[in-house]
């Protein structure tokens, strides 16, 4: 590939991490827990709600907080404000990103939310992550200059790796009580593993990215 070429079409080293992007937030609205019965299907947004109603987790049995399964939203929400704030990305692909970041932000409201039940102790987590994505795009594209490209790769690998890791290890710690009350033993969903392989080659592209960013520090932003 000439020199030349690496010029015109510099936006194209960020593509991979989009599209890995989309395979993780894909998995994260897929199945979870499969079923033959639409309805009881559980996806990854289902569990930071269906956690709590499982009695070992009500009763403390089952320490864990179920804002864990939001991770994978805050964490697609920031990386997309991030990235749209990279000039070297096609204006409509900036756009895109943009836009979807507020989607993917206020995904994390509860399924029947009042202003008045935002200000519940319960729901303090989720409004704070809500108001730290919703607040993160404006301030990655007013910022974009001063933003290097090693420091959007470093947080995005951070961010997906914990995208793929936590929500992954609380559901496995939950996933015995969904099936006693399932009275069956389906298989982990496809939308768990590809949330988890999605996350992790978005982590492994961002740090490889990163390390050849500081080593040839002559692609900028």
């Amino acid at each position: 590939m000439t020199r030349t070429h690496r010029i015109r079409r510099p936006g194209a080293r960020w593509l991979p991490l989009i599209l890995a992007g989309l395979v993780g937030l894909a998995g994260y609205f897929g199945p979870w827990v499969p079923h033959r019965a639409v309805g009881l299907v559980i996806t990854g947004l289902d569990l930071a709600e269906y956690v709590k109603f499982l009695p070992q987790v009500a009763s403390g049995e089952i320490a864990l907080r179920r804002e864990t399964f939001y991770i994978p939203l805050f964490a697609g929400s920031l990386s997309a404000a991030l990235l749209a704030s990279r000039r070297e990305l096609r204006s409509w692909v900036r756009f895109t990103l943009a836009l979807g970041a507020i989607p993917l932000a206020l995904a994390m409201l509860p399924p029947a939310w009042s202003p008045a039940g935002l200000r519940l102790p319960e729901f303090r987590l989720q409004v704070i992550a809500i108001a730290i994505c919703l607040g993160a795009l404006p301030t990655a594209l007013l910022l974009a200059r001063f933003l290097p490209n090693a420091v959007i790769l470093a947080l995005a690998a951070l961010l997906a790796l914990a995208a793929a890791i936590l929500p992954a290890q609380d559901f496995l710690r939950v996933r015995p009580a969904i099936l006693d009350l399932y009275r069956a033993s389906p298989p982990l969903g496809w939308g768990f593993w590809a949330c988890i392989a999605g996350n992790l080659t978005l982590t492994l592209i961002a740090v490889a990215e990163t390390i050849r960013q500081v080593s040839a520090p002559r692609f900028r932003g």
